[in-house]
């Protein structure tokens, strides 16, 4: 008989390797755990594809004429090399744009800068400040779209005096400029007046770098082949969001579009669910589609990858979202992705109680062992039944560190994901691999990792932006417009 104290134990812990990066398609040995250092060794993934149609990326600006100066002192100060001044152990050098990535960073030509009034009340336009700075938005993207051959990116300022227009219940200025840089294909670049004084230059150049890199249309890097994961497995991440009047409120369906295996495919679906909501409350609590709106939107999600694949289609498709798959939603899916072999639908849910403390001997007899003065380590899985894991994705991550342990962000006791298997089969083990390099794969920032996959991650953003954005029509879009 098993006593209370045994049954309560859990099962051996599981570290799984940290997830390679890749930073050459032909090159297998061009790999590093670390994404600024990999830049640094190797030169961006697409760097024999990239400089090859262009040698320069051109930055258009828009901000108040005050800043004007500023903002191009910003933009050229990249081009500088710095040493790094905080998380040393993390950040390496930042050697300069272009002995990065290869090309030149370049301020566009005059008629693509764009200056507005230092005050919001001077803005033209009709109505309250919102409205006014909305119009202004889109009359300088209208206005940059007359000369898109003339640059790559627009650098868009708000400083911190709008602060009162720029955010408000009901209004995101950073969600409506990406929305209306999706209308005109536009990628931006928005900044505050907080980089204008961060003293850690460093790190603002790297992350200025690689986003600016990214918004053009280079590749920086991609995840290198997992040990287990089969060939041509692809992986489709779905956020919801409710729009409409609260008396007939609907769902817009983010679904990020298919990411390859190597975590390519930077691209989505903006879906609009046809069906109507009936319990508003229980929708906010657990959102969820219709056997046919999930039906549809993968339907459409799995067209957009056979047109990237030559027709072909993936032999193992793996579905995440944040919430429980009614269902109805598995049903939807399966009928969707009847033609593909293999399906795996995941739930990846953040909201963990679970915390961990890692071990290591004391020295003594009593007792044994003391906690370690860093987390578990990056990679730590536990198994809690057959079709559900613990995934420390956050914690300590020594091969990413230049002297020792690195414990990214330095602050509490991380959680773990919790990874729930709705439909499919296989070793955990898998799934919580992927899970963990796709945590690596978010390119607007130059950290380690993400607290969740890249999966949920973009088509939570995505559907934030589309959903305060009434009027945005559910096409495909490129991620890097929304970034």
């Amino acid at each position: 008989m098993v006593s209370p104290a045994q049954a309560s134990k859990l099962p051996p812990f599981t570290l799984l390797d940290e997830p390679l990066l890749c930073f050459s398609p032909s090159d297998a040995e061009q790999v590093d755990v670390h994404p600024l250092r990999g830049l640094v060794n190797f030169g961006p993934y697409s760097k024999g594809s990239f400089g090859g149609y262009t040698s320069q990326i051109r930055i258009a600006t828009v901000g108040p004429e005050s800043a004007f100066k500023r903002r191009g002192e910003l933009m050229a100060s990249l081009r500088n090399s710095y040493q790094p001044s905080d998380r040393s152990e993390y950040v390496p050098p930042y050697p300069g744009f272009e002995a990065l990535f290869g090309v030149r960073l370049e301020s566009a030509r005059g008629g693509a800068h764009i200056k507005w009034p230092d005050s919001l009340n001077q803005l033209s336009g009709d109505g309250e400040l919102q409205a006014r700075l909305f119009q202004a938005m889109d009359a300088a993207l209208r206005r940059l779209d007359t000369a898109r051959n003339e640059f790559d990116v627009v650098l868009v300022h708000f400083p911190d005096s709008w602060a009162p227009a720029t955010r408000t219940k009901y209004f995101d200025a950073h969600d409506a400029l990406k929305a209306l840089g999706a209308k005109y294909n536009i990628p931006t670049q928005v900044i505050n007046d907080r980089v204008f004084s961060f003293n850690y230059k460093a790190s603002l150049a790297w992350r200025l770098a690689i986003a600016l890199y990214v918004k053009a249309g280079g590749t920086p890097w991609k995840l290198a082949p997992l040990k287990g994961v089969p060939t041509d497995t692809a992986y489709i991440g779905l956020a919801y969001a409710l729009r409409g009047d609260q008396r007939d409120a609907h769902y817009v369906t983010c679904c990020s579009q298919v990411f390859d295996m190597d975590g390519g495919g930077m691209q989505f679906v903006a879906f609009e669910a046809r069906d109507p909501v009936a319990d508003i409350a229980e929708a906010r609590r657990n959102p969820f589609l219709s056997r046919d709106d999930m039906r549809a939107v993968l339907a459409r999600s799995l067209e957009l990858y056979q047109s990237r694949n030559g027709g072909n289609l993936p032999k193992r498709l793996v579905v995440h979202k944040t919430t429980a798959f009614k269902p109805e939603e598995i049903e939807g899916a399966f009928d969707a992705l009847s033609a593909v072999p293999e399906i795996e639908c995941i739930e990846v849910s953040a909201a963990s109680c679970w915390r961990g403390v890692w071990l290591i001997p004391s020295g003594r007899p009593k007792p044994l062992t003391k906690p370690s003065g860093y987390p578990v380590p990056r990679g730590t899985m536990i198994v809690r039944s057959g079709n559900s894991a613990l995934v420390w994705v956050a914690g300590n991550a020594p091969r990413a560190s230049s002297s020792g342990d690195y414990y990214q962000g330095k602050k509490s006791i991380p959680k773990p994901i919790q990874l729930i298997r709705h439909a499919g089969r296989g070793a955990l083990e898998i799934i919580a691999h992927e899970a963990l390099a796709l945590t690596k794969m978010d390119w607007n920032n130059d950290a380690l990792y993400d607290p969740v996959p890249v999966s949920i991650r973009y088509s939570q953003r995505l559907a934030r932006t589309i959903a305060n954005v009434p009027d945005m029509p559910g096409n495909v879009y490129p991620y890097r417009l929304f970034m």
